[in-house]
């Protein structure tokens, strides 16, 4: 049987690959107007996210680029699955703080399934090459 673990959502999951995959909210900014506004957002993103057991996996670590250029900051958020991501994106509390971050950087964001543990390369061609 296979092991159970609870989520910051208090719900119940099995550990299989079959597990809805974990999903993640990317967000690359440039051009960020480290100012008073971004600070509240900073201050209050937290709580947005922890009932939708979000949790930052990356907030604007060294980037090491090994490819392109980059010029900006990266953000990972880590979700249970892509609708608690989306749930939590479109909530009243997080729609409150977005302008904070909006209207004083320029950035690109999007949510992004992850893959099953287990998961390989190979996996994919069989959704390319039915």
């Amino acid at each position: 049987m296979p092991a159970s673990t609870e989520t910051n959502t208090g719900t119940n999951t099995e550990t299989s690959t079959e597990s809805p995959a974990k999903a993640y909210a990317v967000a690359y900014l440039r051009e960020v107007d480290l100012g008073p506004a971004i600070v509240d957002y900073i201050e209050r993103i937290d709580a947005t996210m922890a009932p939708y057991g979000g949790r930052f996996l990356v907030h604007g670590g060294a980037i090491s680029p090994l490819e392109g250029s980059w010029d900006g900051d990266l953000v990972i958020l880590e979700f249970p699955d892509a609708a608690a991501a989306r749930d939590w994106y479109h909530s009243p509390a997080y729609q409150e703080i977005l302008p904070l971050r909006t209207e004083h950087s320029t950035s690109i964001a999007c949510v992004v399934e992850g893959v099953p543990v287990g998961y390989r390369a190979v996996d994919k061609l069989a959704v390319l090459l039915p």
